[in-house]
């Protein structure tokens, strides 16, 4: 019997760090439920795609005002439960199928439960949690919207002092130069020069 080399996560063979798990799921698990395993990896990989989503969002959410906490909840949520998950919920279950173990199957429906629970809360978007959710996405842009919608019915962004004061407020905000300083005399120079 040949030797199984760990393939799981598939890494850069520069790296130091090899994979941690052998994953086949063609030659370990039983064929009627292959295709189920191949559903539950799918479900995974879509809920550390969306962690990634959330990470992303809540980036945007700090450029548009929010605090700076929402994203470094979202970065450590995306490093704590992509592993965790794999490890704590998928990988029972792939042991279970592959050994038909009564106990992976109790281990995957127990953490599988709880991590529906914390997904459901974190749909559910509580702000300075981290998640970019309903609640977060309701509050953001009833602030950002509402106050743009009045802006543009008043007509408050055609009057040129606010204007100015808009264009003053981002230049002293701005780090580093915008245009640069001219002197407010132009230099003459005589018609007789080379140039």
């Amino acid at each position: 019997m040949t030797e199984r080399v760990n393939n799981f996560p598939p890494l850069p063979a520069v790296l130091r760090i090899k994979p941690c798990f052998y994953q086949n799921i063609e030659d370990e698990i039983p064929a009627p439920h292959q295709q189920l395993v191949r559903k539950i990896y799918m479900l995974w990989l879509m809920y550390s795609g969306t962690l990634c989503l959330n990470v992303i969002s809540c980036i945007a959410w700090w450029a548009g005002g929010g605090g700076a906490t929402n994203f470094g909840y979202s970065l450590l949520w995306v490093l704590l439960f992509s592993p965790c998950s794999y490890t704590c919920w998928f990988r029972p279950l792939y042991k279970a199928f592959r050994a038909d173990s009564s106990f992976n199957f109790m281990a995957f429906f127990f953490v599988f439960f709880l991590q529906c629970v914390l997904a459901i809360i974190q749909t559910i978007g509580i702000p300075g949690w981290g998640t970019s959710g309903w609640m977060a996405t309701v509050l953001f842009f009833s602030t950002n919207v509402g106050s743009a919608i009045e802006e543009w019915s008043t007509g408050l962004w055609k009057n040129a002092p606010v204007r100015e004061a808009g264009f003053n407020a981002v230049a002293q905000n701005s780090q580093g130069p915008s245009l640069p300083q001219y002197p407010a005399a132009v230099p003459s120079y005589p018609d007789d020069s080379q140039w």
